[in-house]
C-alpha cells in the first residue's frame, strides 16, 4: 500500500531528517546521509524552477546525501559538539572576514569558520552568511550558509 502525500517533497524530507537525526544510536554514515539528503533538498528546490524543481529536488538529494555519508563517516558528535561551539561563538563574536579554527584532538578531525557578510533580516533578526570547511581524514568539504540570531541568542542556521 502507498501514502500519498500533497505535501512539497523538501518538507517531507526535512521532517524525516529532524526525526532521524534525534536518534543518537544511528550510524553517524546513516545520520550524515540523511542530514546531506535533506540540505540537498532543500538547496535543490531553491535552485529549480517549473518542470526542472523536481529535478533539481532530486540531483540536490542524491548529491547531499553523498557528500553527507561521505562525511558521516568518520564526522563523530564529538567533532560536531567541537564544530557547533565554534561556530556559535564565531557567529557571536568574530569580526566579518575573520576565520576561526577548531579541532577534535580526540579524532583529529578540524575545520574552520568565517562570517563573511552580517545584516538584518527584513523580519528583523541580525543574520550572518558564513563559510565552513570541515577536513575530516584528508578530505575537505566547503558549505556556505546563512544562519540569524535567535531570541535566546543561539545563532540558528537558516540555509
Amino acid at each position: 500500500m502507498f501514502l500519498t502525500c500533497r505535501c512539497k517533497p523538501v518538507a517531507v524530507a526535512l521532517i524525516l531528517v529532524g526525526i532521524l537525526s534525534a536518534c543518537e544510536s544511528a550510524p553517524k554514515q546513516t545520520v550524515g546521509t540523511l542530514l546531506g539528503a535533506g540540505v540537498g533538498a532543500l538547496v535543490g528546490s531553491q535552485m529549480g524552477g517549473g518542470k526542472g524543481k523536481l529535478a533539481a529536488v532530486v540531483v540536490g538529494t542524491l548529491g547531499g546525501a553523498y557528500l553527507g555519508s561521505e562525511v558521516g563517516k568518520s564526522l563523530d558528535a564529538a567533532d560536531r559538539v567541537h564544530m557547533e561551539r565554534n561556530a556559535q561563538q564565531t557567529l557571536e563574536t568574530t569580526k566579518g572576514g575573520t576565520t576561526t579554527a577548531w579541532k577534535n584532538p580526540d579524532t583529529g578531525n578540524s575545520g574552520t569558520f568565517t562570517p563573511t557578510r552580517t545584516y538584518a533580516a527584513t523580519n528583523g533578526e541580525n543574520c550572518r552568511e558564513f563559510e565552513s570547511t570541515i577536513y575530516v581524514e584528508g578530505r575537505e568539504e566547503t558549505a556556505t550558509g546563512t544562519a540569524c540570531r535567535q531570541p535566546g541568542g543561539t545563532w540558528k542556521i537558516t540555509n
